[in-house]
Order: structure tokens, then C-alpha cells, then sequence
């Protein structure tokens, strides 16, 4: 995978997807940032990029990705990479359905998909320095080029969904003491079911991660 190094920019998600519609960048490519000044966050909010913090997006050919992964969970799938990469250096974090890092009762980052033409857009912000007001910060020290390098090694691996989800669901009742947002309104996710395909079942409503 061919990755750009920026030391700043408004949006790595911005940049790449800008870039991928021009043909400009071609898939499989990464855009990392040193700081990122209006990050995108789901639902239109903004992710404050403090500096010293991991901004990066990333861009697969959809015909490149597992074939038993839905689109609408590929949040869930491209977290728990990060997650397993985080968890093999001794970090506590755990995934809150769907796409948010946490340290204990407290959001560290998230992840944010978009599909442009042909391709799958991911983009991932993770507080490793400092966090604002509110949010924490990731519980071990680890460089971002070693975060960087072991997360694209897991990417190559090409690991089918149901070997992540396999592992996700033995956590999902974290999630329960949370909310999600639906297509309209915030879900509870107390009495929410996991289904295999990674979407949940909330008074009588199937929701997908929907980011």
C-alpha cells in the first residue's frame, strides 16, 4: 500500500476521497497526517486533531475485500484491526458498537467509512497524546509508526469477517450500557442483539453501523 505523509491537513478522509474522484490516487493508498484541523467524525460532527494524536484514511478496491464482509459493518471490521493491534501491545481499549475506541468509560477515537466508486474509504483518529475536554487518551505508550506498520501488515492478511466478528461479540455487552444512533434517532443498545452480519436488532429494527 503506498502511503502520504502530510504534516497538516483538514481532513485525511477530505483529502483522500477529493483525490480518489479525480483519479488522482489510486487504491490501495493511505494519507497519514501530523495534524488534522477539521476531522471528519460520524453523523457530520468534527473530530478535534490535537497534535501528537493518530490521524490516518485509507482506501481498498471493494472487489479486494473479504468476501463475507457486509459493506454497511465494515466499520466494525476496520476497528478491531486497530483494536487487535492496540490489544497486542498491552492496551485495555475495547470497541463500542460500532466504531468507537474506549478506554474504560471513556472514548479515545473512533472510525469513519465511505464508499467512493469503486472503493472502500476508511478513516481512523485515535487519541495518543492528549484528549480534549470530555475524551481520553490511549492507556500505553506506542509510536505511530508502529501502530502504522502492524495495522497494514493485518490489512495484507485479507482475515475473513467471521473471524473478526468471532472475537467482537465476546464483547459486545460492553456496548450495552451505551447508545448508537440510528437512522434517526439515538438507539439504547441495552437490550440490542448482535447479528452475524454485524448489524443489531433494537426493539424490532435492524440497524447497521450505517458509517
Amino acid at each position: 500500500m503506498k502511503i502520504i505523509y502530510l504534516d497538516v491537513v483538514d481532513s485525511t478522509q477530505k483529502y483522500l476521497k477529493e483525490r480518489l474522484k479525480k483519479k488522482e490516487l489510486v487504491s490501495p493508498v493511505a494519507v497519514v497526517a501530523h495534524t488534522q484541523y477539521a476531522g471528519q467524525g460520524s453523523r457530520g460532527n468534527s473530530w478535534i486533531g490535537e497534535e501528537g494524536n493518530l490521524f490516518f484514511s485509507f482506501s481498498i478496491p471493494i472487489k479486494d475485500l473479504p468476501d463475507d464482509l457486509k459493506l454497511e459493518s465494515s466499520s466494525i471490521y476496520f476497528s478491531y484491526l486497530l483494536k487487535q493491534v492496540l490489544e497486542d501491545n498491552g492496551s485495555k481499549v475495547w470497541l463500542k458498537w460500532p466504531n468507537d475506541f474506549y478506554i474504560g468509560d471513556n472514548k479515545i477515537g473512533g472510525t469513519i467509512t465511505n464508499i467512493v466508486k469503486d472503493d472502500l474509504v476508511c478513516g481512523i483518529g485515535l487519541n495518543l497524546s492528549s484528549a480534549p475536554e470530555g475524551f481520553s487518551k490511549l492507556d500505553v505508550e506506542i509510536s505511530k509508526e508502529n501502530i502504522l506498520n502492524c495495522y497494514f501488515n493485518y490489512l495484507k492478511k485479507n482475515i475473513r469477517w467471521k473471524h473478526i466478528f468471532s472475537k467482537y461479540k465476546l464483547e459486545f455487552d460492553k456496548s450495552k450500557n451505551y447508545f448508537a444512533h440510528g437512522v434517526d434517532k439515538r438507539v439504547s443498545l441495552l437490550n440490542a442483539i448482535l447479528q452475524d452480519d454485524g448489524s443489531i436488532i433494537s426493539d424490532g429494527q435492524r440497524i447497521f453501523s450505517l458509517r
